[in-house]
């Protein structure tokens, strides 16, 4: 990477500051990128900069209000001004909106919450990101940009009670299927990832709020008789900053042989 135009990798979906896109967001700054960080928490955003910057790297917040067109565009129009001298290079979707109920329970709003982040807001990322990358010279991995995609098995199949998150995460796995096709050829990776699996950090692995993701269909099998050994036992969840590390995998390799899609699962997973 060049002094004069250093990249930028930007994560939208930053959550509380423990999670895959903070991990993420760290991985990259120690690998010597810029970091963008968008998400809706203003709070959050501030103190994971403030993290990366304590060890050493750059890091800049940039909140939005919400995951609409004109909120995305603006983020990226202030990343660029921010840092006028650098390019960006990665773009990570991490935001999502879950949610876990029987079909006739839910309300319009979350539906319309589920489609405006898993899929509309995923619209708008992905076209600054491409748009950021589309003039870019080639990397020495011969490529413009990675954009890349946290996903969910419910993305694969719908079950029961996850009726609205398996619709947003489907679409937003056509999405990047679609943009493969069409942006692969001028050499801009894109890459969906399906997390499969319960992410804990020990921060979390004490909340009860928290012990109720268990429920996942992708466990098989009931919270009563799996959640102690989930959260006790490191081999039968996901570190956030592993995942981290698969998508520093992905963008350093080169377009003679890249990965539309990677499935992470814990080795001992239930």
């Amino acid at each position: 990477m060049s002094a004069a135009r250093k990249a930028i990798f930007v994560v939208a979906g930053v959550g509380n500051g423990f999670g895959t896109g903070a991990a993420s967001a760290r991985a990259f700054a120690k690998a010597g990128y810029r970091v963008a960080l968008i998400a809706r928490n203003p709070e959050s955003l501030a103190n994971a900069a403030k993290g990366i910057q304590a060890q050493g790297g750059e890091a800049a917040a940039f909140p939005i209000k919400a995951y609409t067109h004109a909120d995305v565009k603006a983020g990226f129009d202030e990343i660029k001004k921010y840092w006028p001298d650098g390019e960006i290079r990665v773009a990570l979707w991490n935001a999502a909106s879950f949610v876990r109920k029987e079909f006739l329970e839910l309300t319009e709003e979350e539906i319309e919450e589920s489609t405006q982040t898993n899929i509309i807001g995923a619209f708008a990322f992905s076209r600054q990101a491409l748009l950021a990358f589309q003039d870019l010279e080639l990397n020495d991995k011969g490529k413009r940009g990675s954009l890349l995609f946290t996903s969910a098995t419910a993305a694969w199949r719908g079950n029961k009670a996850t009726s609205a998150f398996a619709s947003g995460k489907t679409g937003q796995r056509a999405l990047a299927q679609s943009l493969n096709k069409e942006f692969g050829p001028k050499n801009i990776h894109v890459s969906n990832v399906i997390v499969d699996g319960l992410i804990l950090t020990d921060r979390m692995s004490g909340l009860d709020a928290y012990k109720s993701l268990l429920e996942d269909e992708n466990k098989r099998l009931s919270p009563e008789s799996i959640a102690n050994p989930l959260l006790e036992d490191e081999n039968k969840r996901l570190s956030p900053e592993s995942i981290a590390n698969s998508y520093l995998y992905l963008v350093n390799q080169d377009r003679s042989a890249w990965t539309f899609e990677l499935d992470l699962r814990p080795a001992h997973e239930t």
